[in-house]
């Protein structure tokens, strides 16, 4: 796995293994997972989402601890996938990072606990499909506009984005931080040694 710039978070890119039948290849190792992230990925929840091209999910967050890790893979379609550092105190603090998932390259891309994550679909019936570390809980999720100035996410430009009602009144990053949403570097960093010492 390839670690990117906001730190809690890597892509898996698999080797394919093509032949005149279709292809193959693993989307997810625990040996290799585990080596990276550096504790094994609890299996609590996998989700499903099919979306219309331009459909803006996100972004989406939960109360650490627990919180919720994802394992996200798009096995049909493509879409934009944005990891978001919101940790309050985090050396990237408002920074973000965009990897693009498709059913070509197969990549997968995981994100610790505490980490804001959003992605706009790029075609149509985009399917992502993604591995969650806890299950969902409403009263402990959390959203940040996705299309928040300050933040800057650049989505692609020629598709006009859609969002759902929930998503469109969420707050600016300086506004879920005003309100005390944000979790913090220290309780982040607190929580994933827990994670490794567990194994």
């Amino acid at each position: 796995m390839r670690q990117l710039s906001v730190e809690g978070a890597w892509v898996h890119e698999p080797r394919l293994f093509p032949d005149s039948r279709g292809s193959f290849h693993e989307w997810f190792g625990d040996e290799d997972f585990t080596k990276s992230a550096g504790h094994r990925l609890n299996l609590a929840q996998a989700n499903c989402s099919v979306s219309s091209r331009g459909t803006l999910r996100g972004v989406h967050f939960a109360d650490v601890p627990p919180s919720q890790a994802k394992y996200v893979k798009c096995v049909r379609g493509a879409v934009l996938d944005v990891v978001v550092d919101i940790r309050v105190g985090s050396p990237s603090f408002g920074h973000w990072e965009a990897v693009r998932l498709d059913d070509v390259d197969h990549r997968s891309l995981y994100l610790a606990e505490g980490l804001g994550h959003a992605f706009m679909a790029l075609t149509d019936d985009a399917t992502v499909i993604y591995l969650c570390s806890e299950g969902y809980a409403p009263q402990r999720e959390h959203g940040i506009h996705p299309l928040d100035p300050a933040l800057g996410i650049e989505w692609p430009a020629d598709i006009t984005p859609l969002l759902s009602d929930k998503d469109a009144a969420a707050p600016t990053l300086a506004e879920a931080r005003a309100q005390g949403l944000l979790p913090s570097y220290e309780s982040c960093r607190a929580y994933y040694a827990e994670l490794a010492a567990r194994g």
